[in-house]
């Protein structure tokens, strides 16, 4: 898929809020790339197309969901926001033939993550979080952070997201928490 075609795509799906968020997505990924060697044109695609059906009926998304075998837990059917990023990768894979699995996988995992997260998953999970619309206490230390190591970047805004969920006494989804504790492990061994 071209960057023109993926653009195309969201100024057609999206609205202007959540176009004017996509587009600050890209541009702090590709910042991110640049910095720690990414492909830029799949940062760039990712980071496009991560929240392509975020503005898609919840009970649409549930049942696509469901149609298309990505529930995975109990957690899926109770919070169906959540699924946008995998009904993204599927719909890109299934009806638009894309088939770079590296950014259907960072498009699917986005909003929790996942265990084994590659570095274009990283990347586009942390930039979502911090990309420079977002304003709140923290967010320009985890900028920081991200642009020094982007591993370390992304468990310090995992556990910002947790902490966030625990403070607000919203459950903490477990993808989420098997992601979190995939890449402590992770960066532990890499000290």
């Amino acid at each position: 898929m071209e960057i023109e075609e993926a653009y195309e795509l969201v100024e057609n799906s999206l609205s202007p809020n959540r176009l004017q968020h996509t587009l600050s997505v890209v541009k702090w990924a590709l910042e991110l790339s640049k910095k720690h060697g990414v492909e830029e044109k799949k940062a760039h695609l990712a980071a496009l197309l991560h929240d392509l059906k975020k503005e898609v009926d919840k009970n649409k998304q549930l049942e696509y969901a469901k149609k298309w075998g990505i529930i995975k837990f109990k957690e899926d059917l109770e919070n169906p926001h959540i699924l946008h990023g995998p009904l993204a990768a599927y719909w890109l894979e299934y009806y638009k033939g894309y088939k770079d699995k590296e950014v259907l996988r960072a498009i699917a995992h986005h909003t929790l993550g996942a265990p084994g997260m590659g570095i274009l998953e990283m990347l586009i999970y942390s930039a979502d979080l911090t990309e420079e619309t977002r304003n709140y206490p923290q967010v320009d230390k985890l900028r920081q952070s991200l642009y020094d190591n982007l591993e370390q970047g992304t468990l310090a805004c995992m556990e910002h997201t947790i902490a966030y969920l625990k403070k607000t006494k919203r459950p903490i989804h477990p993808q989420t928490r098997l992601a979190y504790e995939d890449l402590k492990r992770r960066t532990q061994f890499a000290k």
